[in-house]
């Protein structure tokens, strides 16, 4: 479906967990969501596949599928032990099933800048992945958490809003570094 955003958009529905369960006996089922989007991989310049926060058939689908992974985090310390197993994860799925697949960077969500344990957080995950850590914060907004419950994005239901202007300020993050990323990759493949 068309978003009015003018993006495309394919929403999940319960019949992803009905798919999950008919995909546990099937051969190279890791390897499905890959298949399907290899025929209109190239009508895209971005596909964003948003994924629970549970290692499950659909996320391993997900993870073999894409070149690279975005890590929600919120700076608290469960989440950073999360974290360190979410990396030993895609470290073992690069040998495994997508030898390409990278970390594309930390996002540092539902960040409130009044918390020591967010800022401390943050502190160690700028120490640890460096410039992997988006310099984007996303902190927390009410009209973040209302935007669903309006069946919009927060880019049409309140652009201007802190939590907008957040995912705005990632999406030309993510623009810039893959810009500044291709040449150099151009680059390489001429020596």
């Amino acid at each position: 479906m068309k978003t009015p955003e003018g993006f495309d958009l394919l929403p999940g529905n319960i019949d992803l967990t009905a798919a999950e369960i008919q995909m546990m006996n099937q051969s190279e089922r890791e390897q499905r969501l890959k298949r399907a989007l290899a025929p209109i991989r190239e009508e895209y310049d971005y596909i964003l596949i948003d994924c629970p926060p549970a290692l499950s058939l659909l996320t391993l689908n997900a993870l073999a599928a894409a070149d690279s992974v975005i890590v929600p985090m919120q700076c608290e310390y469960y989440a950073l032990e999360g974290l360190s197993a979410l990396v030993e994860t895609i470290e073992a799925l690069k040998i495994n099933l997508n030898p390409a697949l990278e970390i594309e960077g930390v996002l540092r969500t539902m960040f409130d800048v009044r918390n020591n344990l967010a800022n401390a957080v943050s502190a160690q995950l700028v120490e640890y992945f460096g410039d992997r850590v988006f310099r984007t914060i996303v902190p927390r907004n009410v009209r973040l958490a209302e935007a669903p419950s309006h069946g919009q994005s927060i880019v049409g239901y309140d652009r201007g809003s802190r939590g907008g202007v957040a995912y705005l300020g990632l999406a030309g993050e993510i623009i810039r570094r893959n810009t500044e990323r291709k040449p150099a990759v151009h680059a390489a493949e001429a020596v």
